[in-house]
């Protein structure tokens, strides 16, 4: 059975407002396209075609005409709605009935990452966790007591994760994308709300980890990671993402390219989605890519 894909877009945005008062946060532009973009693509590189977005109720109209179905792109995009925010690991009895026994990858629409090899360790997580159980990736970061730590032991296994300690036992975090075996859905049930009263993602990577089926996969310290909280961060990301590109003459979050690159559409499916965007400088961009191809 595939691997499906969720992503996580029900966020409120209450510390950017007012830019979410017209629009959902994961759809408000990162540098040249929606801040969701770059999670769908990650999901698309490691190979994944159908996509769950959890959405709020007022967005779902919006979403649905963004990305549609996904068949121009080869994939298969679906919608649940989440009504009451109780926390990230609520997203498994939400899309229990759409993964029906699928292992998956969840992955949090404000969470970006830039850097050479993060696909293939993405894709090195996917495989980590079909073995395994799951897998998580260990992000090393100068303040990691603001996150959920993760603890090693002499050999680079996990033996613990703590939320944001006062002292943290390593510099290695756990970010917004994750990765779970079939079960998620059953052991998420099993979870207490926290003291904030929400379902912690942190709280499910425990139960694996007390089953000995929690994988790490380092990402080094050449990754670049934002969490894009607030308008700031927003502001540093998109800043990134434009050098990022810029320095590497390549598009970020172009999970169309990535769909083309993956076989899932061809060089007319390609064209297509060029001819859709044919005013600006993304459509260009990816006509640029095609005709490169066809010269």
């Amino acid at each position: 059975m595939k691997t499906k894909g969720i992503i996580l877009a029900a966020g409120k945005g209450t510390r950017l407002m007012p830019a979410t008062l017209p629009a959902s946060k994961p759809l408000l532009p990162l540098y040249d396209k929606p801040m969701i973009y770059y999670p769908l693509e990650t999901l698309v590189r490691i190979g994944i075609r159908e996509i769950l977005f959890i959405v709020q109720e007022d967005d779902l109209p919006i979403f649905q005409k963004t990305f549609g179905s996904g068949e121009e792109v080869g994939l298969n995009f679906s919608y649940k709605i989440q009504k009451v925010q109780r926390g990230i690991s609520d997203a498994y009895f939400i899309a229990e009935d759409y993964l029906n026994g699928s292992s998956s990858v969840l992955a949090l629409s404000d969470n970006i990452f830039l850097g050479k090899k993060y696909f293939s360790y993405a894709e090195q997580a996917l495989n980590k966790m079909k073995k395994i159980g799951s897998s998580v990736f260990g992000l090393p970061v100068p303040d990691p007591e603001k996150f959920g730590v993760i603890e090693l032991d002499n050999n680079e296994n996990i033996i613990g994760i703590e939320e944001k300690p006062l002292k943290p036992k390593s510099n290695l975090i756990i970010p917004g994308m994750y990765f779970f075996d079939s079960n998620a859905c059953e052991l998420a049930k099993t979870l207490k709300p926290s003291d904030r009263g929400e379902l912690e993602i942190t709280d499910l990577i425990q139960i694996y980890l007390s089953q000995n089926k929690l994988a790490l996969q380092r990402l080094d310290e050449n990754i670049i990671w934002h969490d894009t909280g607030n308008a700031d961060a927003l502001l540093v990301a998109a800043q990134k993402v434009k050098n990022y590109e810029i320095d590497n003459k390549i598009k970020m979050g172009s999970y169309e390219i990535a769909a083309y690159e993956k076989g899932f559409i061809d060089k007319d499916g390609l064209l297509k989605i060029a001819q859709k965007f044919s005013k600006s400088d993304y459509g260009q961009y990816i006509k640029d890519v095609y005709l490169g191809e066809v010269n």
